[in-house]
């Protein structure tokens, strides 16, 4: 069952949100004064990830439930499923709108007007969104380890760290973006550059959006747990005299911190039913104690040659 999460254990999400609420309002003020189209669209950017971080608190909570008869194993991976809403919304609503705005504001400019708002905003927002991506980069860092950054993204299975980082990443660029579209814009005297600024931000949102959608896709589908876990069960159950061969061990994430795991093992020819029941039942109770992401364990006695011949 995936934890539901009290603030301090969802200081990423909690700390963006706070972020991008205000971040949101400065720009859409500094937008209607200034008429800038970069900075209209930087407020829909920080509206979008405000509602993210929402969802994904949403998603979070309604993952805690516990196991019924409807869902024996829990609803854990409905986190994945709110984590892939997040990422369409970012690309139909960020990028979708900011990408637009470009357009009519290069078609059909506005006059140009003092920036010194926008300046001021751009630069609160980079002071808070840099505090946001700090605080997700040292969370994202403390769980990876050694692992580099990308491998850690693809073997994560708890989207709402990497989302955050992702969008507090591209919040970060689309500020630069933004801040540059203004400046040329009023240098060289054409409103259409900030146009150009919007379009070039809605890219780096849309290409945000589908590394997302891509990541939880396939957690929705269902991944398998760490090799090191999986290694971990093959080593634990030949520890066993009375196993002969470990056939395979087969995983997959409930939810970010529960995994069910299927083993087939070839017991040996004289190990009766009844003794067989009890060396099951010690088996698993000491991979629960060894890992207690081991939500659910399934032992089958199987033959070697029989479970090649149903893998085959």
């Amino acid at each position: 069952m995936a934890k539901g999460g009290g603030i301090r254990d969802n200081i990423v999400l909690y700390g963006a949100l706070a972020a991008n609420v205000g971040i949101a309002i400065a720009k859409f003020v500094a937008a209607g004064i200034s008429g800038s189209s970069s900075m209209l669209t930087e407020g829909v950017h920080s509206l979008v990830d405000s509602g993210n971080q929402l969802l994904l608190l949403y998603g979070q909570r309604r993952a805690a439930r516990a196991p019924d008869r409807a869902h024996p194993f829990g609803y854990g991976r409905e986190l994945y499923f709110w984590a892939f809403i997040v990422a369409i919304l970012i690309f139909a609503l960020g990028a979708g709108v900011s990408i637009y705005e470009g357009v009519v504001h290069i078609r059909e400019p506005e006059p140009l007007r003092d920036p010194t708002i926008n300046y001021v905003v751009l630069g609160v927002a980079l002071l808070l969104e840099g505090t946001s991506w700090t605080i997700a980069v040292r969370e994202f860092d403390a769980k990876r380890g050694d692992m580099p950054w990308w491998t850690a993204v693809r073997q994560s299975k708890d989207p709402a760290g990497f989302i955050v980082l992702f969008e507090d990443s591209a919040a970060l660029l689309g500020l630069v973006v933004a801040g540059i579209g203004v400046s040329v814009s009023h240098y060289v005297g054409d409103a259409r550059v900030d146009g150009v600024a919007s379009i070039v931000i809605g890219g780096i949102l849309a290409l945000v959006a589908l590394l997302l959608a891509r990541e939880a896709k396939g957690l929705l589908i269902g991944e398998s747990a760490d090799p090191a876990i999986i290694a971990q069960v093959r080593a634990l159950l030949e520890t066993y005299d009375a196993i002969q061969s470990v056939n395979h061990v087969r995983t997959i994430h409930t939810a970010p911190d529960s995994v069910f795991v299927a083993i087939s093992a070839d017991f040996a020819d004289d190990v009766s039913m009844g003794d067989g029941e009890v060396l099951i039942e010690a088996i698993e109770t000491r991979l629960k104690a060894a890992m207690p992401q081991l939500s659910s364990i399934y032992i089958r006695p199987e033959k070697a040659r029989d479970a090649m011949r149903v893998t085959g």
